[in-house]
């Protein structure tokens, strides 16, 4: 259905209101790339629990993947949570929006092919690069906003896992230890495929496992999370002013996607059912 009959796209340069909506593969690739939009073609959206999981149903029409497999998802939660996107459309299917929908279709088809510890190891190496990580000596006003507002979340992480990390001013970035990132495998191990191809699309929005963890772990907000991701960004607005309407749809986009990679993480995670009644007035 909807993507059924015709073969997965690598994402080309994403229309504006599409940028950043796929979950990212190895070396940036997206996993799919949606129609942008289309029209809506049923009426009623319903979820039944078949063999394998619950299943999306538009009218009486199952759901499908776009390599053609059952649309099922591990949770009641998680297909009333994507029922919902669906409903949610207007005259117009708006797929970029979508992306609980696109999460559970990467972990159903895995178009990348990876297992779990190629994952596991792909979220993991975000820690030579993160964003908290990498701080400024010039201008020293954002030398000192980096610091109140980073070292924080840097020290909360530390004492969470009982690791080193650290921060640098050097274009290398901190050097993380080895018995950290070994720490921050282990965790992630706990995670089933499903929850982690959620954290690794967290991961990509906020350039930041450390955000990422502080944020699933319900140790931050989804606002709080992104203002600290863009904090330099932020800097600058407040500093020579904002584009108008550019930045605002920057950050909802990025809120959007941040929140809806957490719910997926979240809901992926949760194991017990939910009494409904669904999507009914």
């Amino acid at each position: 259905l909807w993507w059924a009959h015709s073969p997965p796209a690598r994402l080309p340069r994403p229309p504006p209101a599409a940028a950043g909506s796929g979950p990212v593969g190895p070396c940036g690739r997206r996993a799919y790339a949606p129609p942008a939009e289309r029209k809506r073609f049923y009426q009623n959206v319903s979820i039944s629990q078949g063999e394998g999981g619950f299943e999306i149903n538009l009218d009486h029409r199952k759901l499908k993947t776009p390599q053609a497999k059952l649309f099922t998802v591990p949770s009641e939660a998680l297909a009333i949570a994507v029922a919902t996107e669906w409903d949610s459309q207007k005259d117009t299917i708006k797929f970029y929006t979508m992306h609980l929908t696109t999460l559970c279709n990467t972990a159903l088809d895995n178009p990348t092919q990876r297992n779990k510890a190629q994952l596991i190891r792909a979220a993991v190496k975000f820690l030579e690069t993160d964003t908290v990580c990498y701080r400024v000596e010039e201008p020293p006003a954002l030398a000192e906003l980096q610091k109140n507002e980073w070292d924080p979340v840097v020290a909360w992480a530390e004492k969470r896992y009982n690791v080193t990390i650290g921060s640098s001013t050097s274009i290398l970035g901190p050097n993380i230890p080895a018995s950290t990132k070994e720490t921050f495998v282990n965790h992630l191990a706990s995670y089933n495929m499903w929850a982690l191809q959620g954290i690794e699309f967290v991961i990509t929005q906020l350039k930041s496992l450390i955000l990422s963890m502080s944020l699933i772990d319900r140790h931050i907000t989804v606002e709080k999370a992104v203002l600290l991701s863009r904090l330099e960004e932020e800097y600058q607005i407040r500093r020579w002013g904002n584009v108008e309407w550019a930045h605002d749809y920057d950050l909802c986009e990025l809120r959007a996607r941040t929140a809806a990679g957490t719910l997926f993480v979240h809901l992926c995670s949760e194991s017990s059912t939910v009494k409904h009644k669904l999507l009914q007035d």
